[in-house]
């Protein structure tokens, strides 16, 4: 692999955490989130440095051949880490068993890194090897002992996680499964990367050559492995967000016909608040509920029960279920009152009496079947047609 085959990926990461920084600043006490940014950052990390160009300018800056290999083992020992707890905290869980078992996967593999430049330190590598440093060094004291170090902590990291992907996804349904089944695919790759290096090393201590094991065939199986890996990490949370974007405007539409009828019979000179129109969805959703439920209460005074009575017999008379019976009760309800404030532009009833009484509504879920009726229903279309001839 060349250089630029490390760096495109490692790009990638970067402008995936660069998305994903504003949120963090927000949200730092997020451990999702933080576990997020920290895999990002070490996946850029472990491929900017373990490309061939990087290796050498780190060798050259340090001034010690080869102090490229215990610095990426050390990254990629960490970046394991760091999956391993994006997996714990994303499953979630029992906040203090999530952190205990966090703070357990990063000890042990701290003391793995610490082990790593210790060995590192006892061994003797004077001859610069850019990529084929695991099989030149095989038999080396010490070195040996560090390299096979990292790709067993590699390879249980990537055991353990296809094992808790892997059953973490016959218990979920929908994107959630689908990126789960492939982090494990890219885990797969990553223990072929891990077999072929072993491959590679235990030839060297049996005395064959295979290195073109880990020089040809390992390099390309861990990228393939590292952004399928990325993609199977991303992918939940992007559809996810998009899934909850498309729901809560989904419902801010829904609601337009309520909150129109509504704001049509507002309190004039009323302060309206004016949202930006990069404000997001979820919030103008929120300002839209707000809306319908202080027009609520300003109809208040208005609202008849005979009107929700009678309305609510006919929609079950019809033949609708109890939830849509409601709907249309209060929706009907709404329209003649409506009506009655329109009757009324001095607001004199408003004036006799300081109590209402709003129609029920349970969340979202009401205003909705309520906004829905008003447009739809035939009960209140009578109900709003009887409420002008009675007013004229």
């Amino acid at each position: 692999m060349k250089g630029q085959d490390y760096y495109t990926p490692a790009a990638a990461m970067a402008i995936a955490l660069a998305f994903k920084l504003p949120t963090l600043r927000k949200n730092w006490r997020d451990p999702l989130l933080r576990s997020v940014c920290a895999l990002l950052t070490l996946a850029g990390a472990v491929f900017t440095f373990a490309a061939p160009p990087t290796i050498a300018a780190v060798n050259r800056w340090t001034g010690v051949p080869n102090f490229s290999a215990p610095f990426v083992y050390c990254l990629i020992t960490a970046f394991s880490a760091a999956c391993l707890v994006l997996i714990v905290n994303w499953r979630g869980g029992p906040p203090e068993e999530t952190r205990r078992v966090s703070r357990t996967w990063i000890l042990g593999y701290s003391v793995v890194i610490v082990a790593l430049m210790v060995l590192f330190v006892l061994g003797d590598s004077p001859v610069e090897r850019l990529r084929d440093f695991d099989t030149y060094y095989a038999n080396t004291p010490f070195t040996r002992e560090m390299i096979a170090l990292y790709l067993v902590a590699h390879n249980v990291a990537a055991i353990v996680m296809v094992a808790m992907c892997w059953r973490w996804s016959l218990q979920v349904r929908g994107w959630l499964r689908v990126g789960l089944v492939i982090i494990v695919i890219g885990y797969v790759f990553n223990l072929c990367y891990d077999a072929t290096k072993m491959t590679a090393v235990v030839a060297r201590w049996t005395g064959h050559d295979l290195d073109w094991l880990s020089t040809s065939v390992a390099p390309p199986v861990a990228s393939i492995g590292a952004n399928v890996s990325a993609i199977g990490f991303v992918l939940p949370l992007v559809f996810q967000r998009l899934s909850d974007s498309w729901q809560y405007w989904s419902t801010y539409r829904r609601l337009g016909t309520l909150w129109r009828e509504l704001r049509a019979c507002g309190p004039k000179g009323a302060p309206s608040v004016r949202m930006a129109w990069w404000s997001a969805v979820e919030l103008r959703m929120i300002q839209r509920e707000s809306d319908i439920h202080d027009g609520f209460l300003h109809l208040g005074p208005y609202f008849d029960q005979s009107h929700r009575d009678d309305a609510l017999a006919r929609a079950f008379a019809a033949g609708a279920d109890e939830e849509t019976a409601r709907a249309v009760a209060d929706a009907a309800m709404v329209a003649a009152a409506v009506r009655a404030r329109a009757a009324d532009p001095e607001g004199r009833v408003i004036g006799a009496s300081d109590e209402g009484a709003p129609p029920p509504a349970d969340g979202p879920r009401d205003l909705v079947r309520i906004s829905h009726a008003l447009r739809n229903s035939r009960v209140v279309a009578e109900c709003r047609r009887q409420s002008s001839l009675s007013g004229s």
